[in-house]
């Protein structure tokens, strides 16, 4: 008996995922059970460049989240709605769901786990961050006996590439963003990416998944990279560092006043040492380094997004349902029980409770920053007393040239509480001789 799949979306994501379940030659033998019942479209006259007949085409796309014939649906259309809305729908009909939209998990999985648990369904989405690199299922499985430590990852590809271009050709920001639009790297608004609004979403999912616990997307600490300057690539290049958009959901000593983990989850550029394993990752590729004991460190590495290697990762989680319901299709006695066998609980999300998020000032690390001076004897032992005054201890302080007439000093410090630094860059400000602060980077 085949099991029938729903597709909501055949843009580049629905259409990879459709040439993978209509040639399953060669391919895990199950696909060939998979049978693609209706797809939802917005509009029938489009032009497709898959072999279905017309009647499996639709427009009403809650027409095929209610089906009862219907038992996994793959939602693919992105945004938050109606996307939201059909998955909520599926599920209340008793309808698994693979998704793509890290938009939408990170936004409403409370209630889209909540719901799943309750109707006995299953909600994966190992498409929803870092495309076709199977990260997901690792953390849930094959890494569920570690104590996770920190999951540190570049999972948005636009930002890797705008970034390699800055280093290779020593190109702004602005510059090379409207270059990688021309060449489609780049959407028109590339607000949630450029702002890491979209690596934020990412590394919200990550992060409940090592750590057990709902992420309240607020909490998560996003900067983007608009700020990240020629001069700051060419800097971090001279100091031994690349300059990448890092999303980092770290576990910090001690508990919450409710005994949960706290952890800091933060997106923001990052000096990276060149040692480092993420410092190679370049153009449109995405890593995640997960940090556990008793594995240590392990790193998965691979193409970020695209129709072939998302789709990869959507129907892989559509194998996945289908193997769980065929083993109960031959184990069930009746259509009572096989509606309610009990879930895998190394697939299935069950946690409830909120992890701890703390406060990016209690954040401790290291951090660059650029500052622009008047051109007066002492300056730099008045950024050292400033410094000095707020606990912040300075691993470089160095003068290394004039721009526009100013002097530029690029300092390096040791670890330090961010809300110290902070206050001495205040003091700083203050100072009549300090004409900017351009740029303030965070090093891993």
């Amino acid at each position: 008996m085949a099991f029938q799949v729903g597709l909501l979306g055949l843009g580049t994501v629905g259409t990879g995922t459709m040439q993978i379940l209509l040639d399953p030659d060669q391919r895990h033998p199950l696909l060939r059970e998979l049978e693609v019942y209706r797809v939802g479209v917005r509009s029938l006259d489009k032009p497709r460049s898959v072999d279905l007949p017309p009647e499996k085409f639709t427009t009403d796309l809650e027409s095929i989240v209610t089906d009862p014939a219907v038992d996994v649906v793959i939602e693919v259309i992105g945004g938050l709605e109606p996307a939201r809305s059909l998955i909520l729908q599926a599920i209340a009909h008793g309808k698994h769901v693979v998704t793509a939209n890290k938009a939408v998990i990170a936004r409403y999985g409370d209630e889209i786990f909540t719901a799943a648990n309750a109707a006995g369904v299953y909600v994966l989405l190992e498409a929803a961050v870092a495309g076709g690199i199977p990260v997901i299922e690792p953390l849930k499985q094959s890494l569920g006996v570690n104590r996770i430590q920190a999951v540190t990852g570049i999972v948005n590809g636009t930002t890797n590439y705008i970034l390699t271009r800055m280093q290779r050709e020593g190109g702004d920001f602005a510059e090379i963003l409207a270059d990688a639009q021309r060449l489609g790297y780049a959407e028109a608004d590339p607000t949630a990416d450029v702002d890491g609004l979209d690596a934020g979403d990412k590394i919200a999912i990550l992060a409940s998944l090592a750590f057990n616990g709902r992420i309240n997307l607020e909490k998560v600490h996003r900067e983007g990279i608009r700020s990240v300057s020629a001069a700051d690539i060419t800097y971090a290049e001279r100091l031994g560092f690349v300059i990448k958009l890092l999303a980092i959901a770290r576990r910090l000593e001690g508990v919450a006043a409710d005994g949960q983990p706290q952890l800091e989850v933060r997106v923001h550029p990052t000096l990276v040492p060149t040692t480092h394993p993420l410092a190679s990752v370049s153009d449109v590729y995405n890593a995640i380094l997960i940090e556990g004991d008793p594995i240590g460190q392990v790193m998965f590495f691979g193409p970020g997004a695209g129709a072939g290697p998302t789709a990869s990762a959507v129907v892989s989680d559509v194998l996945n349902i289908a193997a769980i319901l065929k083993v109960g299709r031959e184990a069930a006695t009746s259509d009572e029980t096989r509606k309610h066998l009990p879930l895998d609980p190394l697939l299935a999300c069950s946690h409830q409770h909120y992890c701890a998020i703390a406060p990016m000032e209690d954040l401790v690390t290291r951090f660059y920053a650029r500052f622009l001076t008047h051109d007066q004897p002492g300056v730099i032992g008045k950024l050292g007393t400033c410094f000095g005054d707020r606990g912040v201890s300075l691993e470089s302080i160095v003068q290394t040239g004039l721009r526009d007439s100013l002097a530029e000093i690029v300092v390096v410090t040791h670890d330090v509480r961010e809300g110290n630094f902070r206050q001495a860059l205040d003091d700083i400000r203050a100072m009549g001789a300090v004409e900017s602060i351009p740029s303030v980077l965070r090093v891993l």
